[in-house]
């Protein structure tokens, strides 16, 4: 439980240690990102542990995306350097290493929920293990809808259907950009515990991008806030809360206090520096 101001410190991401010494499954090194004149990250240092949950939080515009794309390989910096357990972005995107979750499913309506599973892992040349992908839907809550088309799901079960997809693929880092945006509020907190209760199981990489405070909150292990654009990291808090967690966490002091914590640093854009 949080008892004190260190648990709620602004941690320096540019001296962070790797836990045990080993290399970090990401690494962020002084990263400028340009859109022609347009500057959308700033000198970003970051580092990501093997089967962290990191979530990144901050105003709109101020490149939450633009990072996801730069560390997924699927954006050049325009300086700076990042690597992924060891390797360039593109080198690990070709070797599968990353899993894409985004704000709408994009599952294709004319698929299944279990081919919709299955689909990435047969373009990306991987053979798909139908009874895993059956295994990852029950995981999710989706037992006896293997066979339903998107059009036949709720928002909450086609996301289901989107991260079960993207776990099928193998890939080690999962990369979330702000996928339950389009869920109401009782539908996003039962997905962040079945996230987070699959991140435990599995021991992936999370990074995961939200504009809700709270949700920040509870599903890190560390909670990143950006500054208005140009982005830049202006603080990381280490979250000290019970694991697992459930929707009860909502209701008690320590949480209500993280929270206030990040808005602060939302607030003043310094990250409580």
């Amino acid at each position: 439980m949080v008892g004190d101001e260190t648990s709620l410190r602004a941690a320096d991401e540019s001296n962070r240690e790797p836990r045990g010494g080993r290399e970090p499954a990401i690494a962020l090194d002084d990263v400028t990102v340009d859109f022609g004149a347009v500057r959308a990250l700033a000198d970003v240092s970051l580092r990501v542990e093997d089967g962290e949950f990191v979530t990144v939080i901050g105003p709109s515009g101020c490149g939450k995306t633009t990072l996801l794309r730069t560390v997924g390989g699927l954006q050049e910096p325009t300086a700076g350097t990042v690597r992924v357990a060891g390797e360039t972005p593109e080198r690990a995107r070709r070797a599968g290493a990353f899993g894409f979750v985004f704000q709408h499913h994009a599952l294709l309506p004319w698929k299944s929920a279990l081919d919709n599973v299955v689909f990435l892992r047969r373009l990306a040349g991987k053979p798909p293990d139908r009874e895993r992908a059956r295994d990852l839907l029950g995981t999710l809550g989706l037992a006896g809808f293997e066979d339903a088309r998107p059009a036949e799901l709720s928002g909450g079960m086609a996301q289901r259907v989107a991260i079960a997809r993207a776990l099928h693929l193998g890939a080690d880092v999962l990369l979330m950009d702000e996928p339950f945006g389009e869920l109401d509020e009782l539908t996003r907190e039962e997905m962040g515990v079945e996230v987070r209760r699959v991140w435990r199981d599995r021991r992936k990489t999370v990074v995961f991008v939200t504009h809700s405070v709270p949700e920040a909150v509870f599903l890190a292990d560390r909670c990143v806030v950006m500054s208005d654009a140009p982005g830049e990291v202006a603080g990381a808090f280490d979250v000290d809360l019970p694991r697992p967690r459930d929707e009860s966490v909502y209701g008690t002091e320590p949480f209500q206090r993280q929270v206030a914590a990040v808005r602060t640093a939302l607030h003043d854009g310094d990250g409580g520096r």
